[in-house]
């Protein structure tokens, strides 16, 4: 058997639960309707499947069933919000208010509208990753129509203070989306109680298959929005396109999986990334990136001085699978933007790892991948000494 590395990129991708893959298979061969097609037992199948999976995703929001609008996934539910709101809210304001380490599923709808003469006001963040309130209480102007804060950050794992935001956006009557893509599953999310009136999806950072998400879209006070896709209507003329059923039940699936484990799961994880972090601290010269409890049970992200960061990636590709950032920027030359907005320097944020735990990770997987870690590390510091 070829030895494969130790999987620790859970923020990249998870694998599919097998039981979210036994829900999705009759999808598939058996009740393969189209939910749109209600004139037959086929359609009636899809659709009560669809509905039953729109129940259970709204419940892990405190949602209603009718306020999630199935999308491709978080990077399309983040354009739809984004964009959707900007033109929906076009004559009352043109400013928006977002972080710098947001993703760039965010940033760069952000940018775009920029391009269209839209203000956008990209927040700093304290040394921690966290956002500073009084920051955002300046940000806000008359004409800002929308904040943008993702849940839990994709290569830190930092979890903002999302109730405390929605509250200054609700006193402010200034729509609030968060891109909680990394967050479903992982940490309570509760659009009443955070006053979110928008949040993006995805299926797949939870064991979930790649490919679907949603967007929550806030029903009362109603939240306007501009469709980005055109064409038969669906998602109540937000989302137009067929609907996936094996990949929306998996959704759910997943989903509900990822609430029955929450707490245990939690408390595992955090006992995982605690042996982690205590088996790397012997090497001398780590910075912990991120506030050091506020964040993802499962994400570990640390700067190695003394080290070059693409030698220390090539070095343990054997050992472990895990990336430096986020996987959608691993082809960019430049430093991660979310490190150089905590103030590291260039070549700490280029030596730089995170490591996603997941489900499957056991903690002999962490022993071996200290053990490689360190060794690697000291080889690179011998060899540029």
């Amino acid at each position: 058997m070829v030895h494969r590395p130790i999987y620790l990129d859970s923020h990249a991708t998870t694998p599919v639960d097998p039981r979210v893959l036994e829900a999705m298979l009759p999808f598939f061969t058996e009740q393969f309707g189209n939910p749109s097609s209600l004139t037959h037992a086929y359609g009636w199948e899809a659709e009560a499947a669809v509905t039953r999976s729109r129940q259970t995703i709204a419940a892990a929001l405190n949602a209603s069933p009718e306020e999630i609008v199935f999308t491709s996934g978080a990077t399309e539910a983040n354009n739809l919000a984004i964009k959707g709101i900007a033109e929906a809210c076009f004559s009352r304001g043109r400013h928006i208010i977002t972080v710098q380490t947001e993703h760039s599923a965010v940033l760069d709808p952000c940018r775009y509208l920029e391009s269209l003469g839209f203000e956008v006001t990209y927040l700093p963040v304290q040394p921690d990753g966290l956002v500073n309130l009084d920051t955002l209480d300046k940000a806000f102007r008359d004409d800002t129509v929308l904040v943008s804060v993702m849940a839990a950050n994709n290569e830190i794992g930092v979890l903002q203070p999302l109730a405390e935001i929605g509250a200054r956006c609700r006193d402010r009557q200034v729509f609030f989306h968060s891109d909680a893509a990394q967050a479903i599953g992982k940490i309570p999310l509760d659009v009443e109680a955070m006053q979110l009136d928008l949040v993006s999806l995805t299926a797949h950072k939870l064991y979930g298959p790649k490919g679907t998400g949603a967007l929550y879209v806030r029903r009362r006070p109603r939240v306007p929005l501009a469709a980005q896709l055109h064409g038969g209507g669906h998602e109540r003329g937000l989302r137009s396109g067929t609907l996936y059923p094996p990949q929306i039940v998996g959704f759910a699936r997943a989903v509900e999986l990822g609430l029955e484990g929450l707490e245990t799961e939690r408390d595992r994880l955090l006992t995982l990334r605690q042996q982690l972090w205590q088996g790397l601290a012997p090497l001398g010269g780590l910075h912990l990136n991120g506030h050091p409890t506020q964040r993802l049970p499962n994400n570990l992200n640390v700067s190695f001085e003394g080290v070059d960061g693409q030698a220390l990636l090539l070095g343990l590709r054997g050992t472990v699978a895990l990336s430096s950032g986020a996987a959608c920027s691993t082809a960019s030359t430049a430093p991660s933007h979310v490190l150089k907005a905590l103030g590291r320097d260039d070549a700490l944020a280029y030596a730089s790892l995170r490591f996603g735990l997941g489900r499957f990770t056991t903690a002999a997987e962490i022993d071996q991948v200290v053990a490689g870690v360190t060794a690697t590390v000291q080889a690179l510091r011998r060899a540029a000494s």
